[in-house]
């Protein structure tokens, strides 16, 4: 199959739509900007990890500690801090942090959009290179992360930027200067979250087939020439490596502070070799990606791979580097992290972009088969069916739904018969016996899906996902000038507090967190602790605790000096205190 020959579009097999790389750039920015932009600046950090990331940034910005990032003046060690920094820095020029906290996700996600279209027009056509930047940006876990302020996104960028230089170097024009920005983004994406090194694993593949000389009968590999050259890879990483490692290291050195010694082992030991093979928390079984996260989080690409890996298939014994480099990149990733006994959905998302780069060429071919298109569009109509019914038994106070409005203090009628009934409308116009009319079915609703969520979306998990009601219910308890003690607490409780806060160590042992808090509170009348009432377990008597609200489905109460007992047991152990206002 000649795959440059290939003239066909999404719309009509005989016309000419994605050739014009002009044109393709405006479309894709424009629809990338829509799908990750929207609703930008209209919700706050929510857990798990953005409001820590967002609370370290600010106080980045406040304290001028860049180097060292804290969480209520406690270091934070679990990540290295370019992402922060990058939050940091736009907190810092737009002095909005709900603004700040979403932009480098947003962004990374759009040079990935374009790292993929550019890799696609290269090895192939413009054509190709516009079908795989959109089947990107259709996939759901992509655009979930690039509107998610998590570092997944960010690091994604990183490795796609590695995985983008070596496939130049090795397939296109073998000038060694994309083979050294390989190594240097991969460093940068070691810095930003220690698998940023995952591109090198694309070199393994193809040492194979130069060991083997296995003969690329498509694209005719470019003759690289030079062999020590090869060796300044790893040091050009290295270099990378050092722009924050070494400053890091000298600071720790110089500081002569166990506490950032302490940060410099955690970050350095703890949360690499040991995270990987001995992770303590996200446990999950090896075949946890394969048959949970894959076949959702990827779609619409997950739904097209069983008629893929034929074309793969025939692609490999042809011999073509551009299929087989990038496909066993991708196995590679996906093995590595299930290897780890610790699993997360996003783990695997840097494999995304190189999936849907190697999807490209063949959607025309597949498309020609009326089972994908049919699939996709009977989908759309299965989850819209679904979301309109959920509706329905809400407004009719099922069981259930009276049960999920208790649960998580959200009434989502309307939100879900919004999304429901507009993805039946597509459902019902897309409803032509072509294929390819039919494919059109999952772009527009997942579209429909970001618009809704993004904005109504947005407003309706405002309040379930932040502790504001809990402030807004404390203000009526507490003076204004009040101090606020906080035990086993989450980051959102931080950055959204009213008052300045006092806790006990985010790892410190809950039950050594309320004796601290105890000795805390007699220093001052006007201090008050805020703590999930299941845990109280000492010190203080529950039935004199005031009622704080439900936030993050746990009861919040306050205790003030009424309900302090007259004894408790001192700490087993010194419980440092930290302290932060914002």
């Amino acid at each position: 199959m000649n795959l440059k020959s290939t003239k066909p579009s999404l719309f009509s097999f005989n016309s000419d739509f994605g050739h014009d790389h002009v044109s393709n750039l405006y479309c894709l920015f424009g629809l990338a900007i829509l799908m990750i932009f929207i609703g930008l600046g209209l919700r706050d950090p929510w857990p798990a990890d953005e409001p820590r990331f967002a609370q370290i940034a600010m106080e980045m910005v406040h304290s001028g500690q860049w180097f060292f990032p804290s969480r209520g003046g406690e270091l934070y060690p679990d990540k290295p801090p370019i992402f922060m920094w990058s939050i940091a820095l736009f907190y810092w020029l737009t002095g909005s942090i709900n603004i700040a906290f979403l932009l480098p996700s947003a962004l990374s996600g759009l040079v990935t959009v374009y790292l993929v279209y550019s890799l696609g027009r290269k090895l192939w056509t413009n054509q190709i290179g516009f079908y795989a930047a959109l089947l990107l940006i259709f996939s759901v876990q992509f655009t979930l992360q690039a509107k998610t302020a998590q570092i997944d996104a960010m690091v994604c960028m990183w490795i796609t930027l590695g995985c983008y230089g070596l496939v130049r170097f090795l397939l296109i024009d073998g000038l060694w200067r994309w083979y050294y920005m390989a190594w240097f983004f991969m460093g940068i994406g070691v810095i930003t979250k220690g698998v940023g090194f995952l591109p090198l694993l694309m070199l393994l593949p193809f040492a194979l087939l130069r060991g083997f000389k296995v003969q690329n009968c498509q694209t005719g590999a470019p003759n690289i020439v030079g062999r020590w050259q090869w060796a300044l890879g790893p040091v050009v990483m290295l270099l990378a490596i050092c722009l924050w490692f070494l400053p890091m290291l000298l600071l720790v050195e110089h500081s002569q502070n166990p506490l950032f010694e302490t940060y410099r082992d955690n970050i350095l030991f703890k949360q690499t070799v040991k995270r990987y093979a001995d992770s303590w928390h996200h446990i999950k079984p090896f075949y946890y990606y394969v048959s949970s996260v894959i076949p959702v989080f990827w779609l619409p690409i997950s739904v097209l791979l069983p008629w893929l890996v034929v074309h793969w298939k025939r692609a490999s014994k042809a011999g073509d580097y551009r299929i087989i480099l990038p496909l066993v990149w991708i196995v590679l990733v996906i093995v590595f992290f299930s290897i780890s006994p610790g699993k997360r959905g996003v783990y695997i998302l840097p494999a995304l972009p190189m999936l849907a780069l190697i999807s490209a060429p063949y959607l025309l071919a597949i498309l020609k088969n009326k089972w994908p298109s049919r699939i996709l569009w009977l989908l759309v109509g299965l989850l819209s069916l679904l979301m309109t019914f959920l509706a329905i038994a809400g407004w009719l106070e099922v069981k259930a739904s009276v049960k999920l409005v208790e649960q998580y203090q959200i009434e989502p009628w309307g939100f879900l018969a919004t999304i429901g009934l507009a993805g039946l409308a597509v459902f019902v116009i897309t409803w032509w016996k072509k294929a390819q009319i039919k494919l059109l079915a999952w772009p527009l609703f997942i579209a429909v899906l970001w618009l809704v969520y993004s904005t109504w979306g947005y407003t309706l998990l405002g309040e379930v996902k932040t502790p504001k009601s809990v402030f807004a219910e404390m203000s009526q308890l507490i003076p204004d000038d009040a101090q606020l003690g906080l035990v086993d607490f989450s980051e959102q409780f931080i950055l959204f507090s009213p008052y300045p806060i006092t806790h006990f160590g985010y790892h410190t042992d809950n039950d050594e967190q309320l004796k601290a808090a105890w000795q805390w509170q007699a220093e001052d009348a006007k201090n008050y602790i805020l703590i999930n009432e299941a845990l109280i377990s000492q010190c203080f008597d529950s039935t004199q605790a005031l009622d704080a609200g439900y936030a993050h489905r746990v009861h919040w109460v306050l205790l003030g000096p009424n309900s302090r007992l007259p004894q408790c047991d001192m700490p087993n152990e010194v419980v440092r205190q930290y302290h932060y206002s914002n």
